[in-house]
């Protein structure tokens, strides 16, 4: 039998909108290839998810940036690393794509958090969302704050 999919909820800090982690990712693509290295976008935590099999290859990170959670990425591997000091931490490996999702209000949590499918909210696209899709970020952010969508 499958397992189900699971997703991740983590809070994106800096970054105060989907473009701003979109230039982030872009920055640091382009000093990996500079170094020669993978220029898949990565995110270092700190713990390894101890779901990761029901995660990596199959579900997302869901990004939650200024207190809205508004977008996706997939994850495609969950590797353990050991940092250069030693210490162990886990290389999520994502993605290229951001994927705005229905903007929800998220209050602030350390590390991350499980997201089943079930309660994931739906992509963003004109299909699907409407006039929704079609609104700047910073409305639907606003919005969203507001408990209005």
């Amino acid at each position: 039998m499958t397992k189900p999919v699971l997703h991740l909820l983590k809070l994106s800090v800096g970054p105060a909108s989907i473009a701003d982690l979109a230039d982030r990712h872009a920055r640091f693509r382009e000093q990996a290839l500079r170094e020669g290295r993978d220029p898949s976008p990565v995110h270092v935590t700190r713990m390894v998810p101890s779901r990761r099999t029901e995660i990596a290859g199959r579900g997302s990170i869901f990004w939650v940036i200024k207190g809205i959670l508004c977008c996706r990425q997939a994850l495609t591997a969950i590797e353990p690393v050991t940092g250069a000091d030693g210490i162990p931490r886990c290389r999520l490996v994502l993605g290229e794509r951001l994927i705005p999702v229905t903007p929800r209000p998220c209050r602030p949590f350390q590390g991350w958090r499980y997201l089943s499918a079930q309660d994931a909210p739906a992509d963003l696209d004109a299909a699907a969302a409407g006039d929704l899709a079609e609104m700047p970020e910073a409305l639907r952010r606003e919005l969203a704050g507001l408990g209005l969508i």
